[in-house]
């Protein structure tokens, strides 16, 4: 493929087929193969890479920067195409700054004015011109907007979390420019990158208005933190404890800090760490205005291990930015990301509670408790904002790093606790996103007073929209009294629109084709192929208006009233017994007895619980405790390894 260069002169490269502008500065250590169009005034330091596989061209804009340690690889597969319309491996657009270790490996457009900080990587990406890239950041299969921040430690895979990101504002100039080690350089807002960049010496520059940055103690992660609480007008302030106080959940004050000097308010932080080295240290930003704590994060571990540098910092920030910001303008990181302990789904679950006005509660057990289902309290979470939810969570995880552990939400009105959650397994393995202990727990079998109304209740509304955030379709089924109990059901009309307000419609729309009869809604997970969460919203003979179950948990196992468990649903602690048990692999029957039997312990084979799937089993269970409504009946789990039984509990009596 021939490329159009500017005139070339001599480069001390090794390769063929490269072209540079006249005065392009490419350092006698620099690596450069095939063909790559080096434009005038780019600056190639010494350790720099570039390699451009046969017909994968790679043009570096004028005035860019490679410094050392970075490398850009254009392969053979993919191209994108640049401001001259043509198709290009890897374009670098004019006055571009690629830092130490960056790895840019094609196909990528790296628009004009972009900096891409240490350590970070792009592939199969597109930035727009101003795009900033800070520190350890992942950018993939995504196209970013012009102008905007990715901070560090992100992963950006998803086109979503891309057009969520904030734009460059001026304290990330700030920052970048120290980074550059060059006083005059700012990418978005134009201007050309010295030569000086071959000299990667750092530099304590003085940013407008802003004091020196002279932290030698400081991630930079914390550094940036401080100083976006800063241009959001907050104040700083800082805790400590020690790891008793730690796990209590007890904090005792630092120093306060009452300047608003970037220099003077990190010299205050860094005191704080040093007079406290053998504990934990958290800093926050406080809002004058509403007077109270923003986004708290952990900088410093009692254990030494570094915090912020491996993405807690990060991780922190967007658990609790997003509903920190306010009306203050504040930074939003793009959704669900989150390199901490927390997962997203688990975040996201949080926020949800707390935003219906529950109060959290997490609970623990090893691996002998968690098959019997005897969970342990972790400390109490007293408060309702979310940063402090978000450090009580870690820390449970933390002190039972080796057992289960699971969250809950808590209805203050009710007194009932609302869909327990798995976050946490001793094999390390994610348990946020499993459906058993996720969202099925969450909706599926708890006692629901349906009805034949034609107007969907806000639980069903709130459930559907649950749903549809997590990228859910939403289906609908029907049963009269006598395919109910043979738990067969039929589809109502199809539904495929994914806005809220004409999935309630369609459900509306099937209660009224089918007021006599059994309506239960589900949840259809797109990628795994499979229905999530079966809830059932009218039965027939009742005049209270559809409502989707509003998961209880009581603290007996025993169905009440007349010994049958309620129609269109289980108790809360049945389906967490049947979810473990099918989740460990062991089979389900049941057995049964009258009084008399009872009383001389003679039970009777009530069959196998059969599925494929929990919800089928949760299904099956139903059918059978209707089948035997005067009886009590015990659930028993059975190793077919062993073939012995491992779990009998009784959940109904007459």
């Amino acid at each position: 493929m021939a490329i159009r260069t500017p005139a070339a002169s001599p480069t001390q490269a090794w390769g063929s087929q490269q072209s540079s502008g006249p005065s392009a500065r490419v350092h006698g250590l620099a690596q450069v193969q095939g063909q790559v169009r080096v434009d005038p005034g780019a600056v190639l330091a010494a350790g720099s890479v570039v390699r451009a596989d046969p017909g994968s061209p790679v043009r570096l804009g004028a005035d860019s920067t490679l410094q050392e340690g970075a490398t850009v690889y254009g392969r053979a597969q993919g191209q994108v195409l640049g401001d001259d319309r043509s198709p290009w491996a890897v374009w670098v657009g004019d006055r571009a700054m690629l830092t130490h270790k960056a790895l840019v490996q094609s196909p990528v457009y790296i628009g004009a004015d972009c900096f891409i900080g240490f350590r970070s990587t792009l592939f199969n990406a597109r930035l727009g011109a101003g795009c900033v890239v800070m520190m350890h950041a992942l950018v993939q299969d995504v196209d970013v907007p012009p102008g905007k921040l990715i901070p560090s430690g992100a992963v950006i895979t998803q086109q979503h979390q891309a057009d969520a990101l904030r734009d460059v504002g001026p304290i990330d100039i700030a920052l970048i420019r120290e980074l550059a080690g060059t006083p005059g350089y700012a990418p978005p807002l134009g201007g050309s990158a010295s030569a000086a960049s071959l000299d990667t010496t750092a530099h304590s520059t003085e940013r407008d208005g802003l004091g020196t940055m002279t932290s030698q103690l400081l991630p930079p992660d914390v550094v940036q933190r401080v100083r976006q609480y800063l241009a959001q007008g907050f104040t700083i302030g800082t805790e400590h404890a020690d790891s008793r106080r730690y796990r209590s959940g007890v904090w005792q004050t630092c120093s306060p800090v009452q300047s608003q000097r970037e220099s003077e308010v990190l010299a205050a932080i860094e005191n704080c760490l040093a007079e406290h080295s053998g504990e934990y240290v958290r800093l926050f930003g406080i809002d004058p205005r509403a007077k109270q704590r923003v986004a708290p994060i952990t900088i410093q571990r009692a254990d030494g291990k570094a915090v912020a540098n491996s993405g807690a910092g990060a991780t922190h920030s967007s658990y609790s930015s997003q509903s920190n910001n306010g009306g203050n303008g504040g930074h939003r990181p793009a959704p669900a990301v989150a390199s901490g302990p927390l997962s997203p789904e688990v975040v996201q679950q949080v926020r949800q509670y707390l935003s219906q006005g529950y109060r959290i509660g997490t609970e623990h057990a090893d691996s002998r408790r968690y098959s019997s289902n005897v969970w342990q309290t972790c400390s109490p979470i007293q408060s309702s904002r979310e940063g402090e939810v978000f450090g009580a969570l870690e820390r449970c995880l933390a002190e039972h790093s080796g057992e289960y552990v699971r969250l809950f939400g808590i209805d203050p009105k009710a007194k009932c606790r609302v869909a327990p959650i798995t976050i946490q397994r001793p094999d390390g393995r994610p348990a946020s996103g499993s459906s058993h202990s996720g969202a099925s727990s969450a909706s599926y079998a708890a006692p629901s007073s349906s009805g034949g109304s034609t107007q969907a209740s806000g639980d069903v509304a709130q459930q559907v929209r649950q749903w549809l955030s997590q990228g859910y379709h939403v289906g609908a089924e029907h049963a009269d009294a006598r395919r109910y109990n043979s738990n067969v059901w039929q589809s109502c009309k199809t539904i495929t629109s994914n806005r809220e307000g004409d999935v309630l419609g369609a459900i509306n729309a099937c209660v009224a084709e089918h007021p006599n009869e059994y309506v239960r809604v589900f949840g259809i997970d797109p990628k795994a192929k499979r229905r999530v969460a079966a809830v059932t919203v009218q039965r027939p003979g009742s005049k209270s208006a559809p409502t989707a179950p509003s998961p209880s948990y009581s603290s007996s196992s025993a169905p009440t009233g007349n010994g049958a468990a309620p129609l269109g649903g289980l108790p809360q602690e049945v389906v967490q017994q049947v979810q473990q048990l099918f989740n460990q692999g062991y089979r389900l029957s049941l057995e049964h007895a009258d009084v008399r039997r009872y009383r001389s312990g003679a039970w009777q084979n009530a069959g196998m619980l059969e599925g494929s799937r929990a919800s089928d089993v949760l299904n099956a269970l139903e059918s059978q405790l209707r089948s035997h409504s005067g009886h009590y009946v015990r659930l028993v789990g059975i190793d077919p390894k062993v073939k012995k039984r491992v779990h009998e509990a009784t959940i109904q009596r007459p």
